[in-house]
């Protein structure tokens, strides 16, 4: 009874020994391509910026002012305004090796700064909306968040609340509702984050016909 109990043991440390095997060769092969890729890169020329998707602050569209009185608000809402003057790229998910394969390593500075932009405004929009929300200030709230949407922002809770406004507080059917976020699946498989699947699945579901 002691030989098979031993004699299986011996398989599952040798199985375990090969699975770790495997695992180290294939982290080496990973990392052999990273730096292979990285040192091309490196040698990558600088090339023109023109074709990047810039993202453009409609400063005029957008609720400025509202909610009077929150501070929160106001101080979102002076980010936004300063970054209508800057550039601005979502390059959420891009790599830098991407990036300097693309666009050579001369620009990697500007690039950063355009996706930092970009981070503060996607984070700026949320608490803008959020504080819209919380004053039920639905349809401004709803306008704030849609232009999240539109940038692609992967921030969950900006899809959660403008879901919410869309679904709950702006008086639409249930068709017209559908209407407004069946577009935007499209736009929620194309994110490049964690975040995605959540997204994609609280849309999905809030587009289904009711039972």
């Amino acid at each position: 009874m002691i030989l098979p109990i031993f004699t299986s043991f011996l398989i599952f440390v040798a199985l375990i020994r090969l699975a770790i095997r495997r695992g180290d060769d294939r982290k080496k092969a990973e990392d052999a391509e990273f730096f292979r890729r990285e040192q091309e890169a490196n040698f990558v020329r600088k090339k023109s910026l023109d074709d990047l998707d810039y993202i453009r602050i409609p400063v005029d569209d957008l609720p400025f002012g509202a909610p009077a009185g929150n501070a929160a608000a106001q101080s979102a809402q002076d980010t936004i305004r300063r970054l209508s003057g800057e550039k601005i790229v979502n390059l959420t998910g891009i790599s830098n090796t991407d990036l300097k394969l693309a666009y050579g390593t001369a620009n990697i500075t500007p690039l950063t700064q355009y996706d930092v932009n970009y981070m503060e405004l996607a984070r700026s929009l949320q608490k803008w909306g959020k504080e819209l929300f919380a004053e039920r200030m639905y349809p401004e709230a709803a306008q704030v968040l849609r232009f999240a949407i539109d940038t692609r922002t992967d921030i969950s809770q900006s899809w959660h609340l403008y879901i919410d406004c869309v679904r709950m507080h702006l008086g639409l059917t249930e068709e017209e509702s559908r209407a407004l976020l069946m577009p935007l699946i499209p736009v929620a498989k194309s994110l490049q984050a964690l975040s995605r699947d959540s997204i994609l699945q609280e849309l999905t579901e809030a587009c289904s016909d009711p039972e």
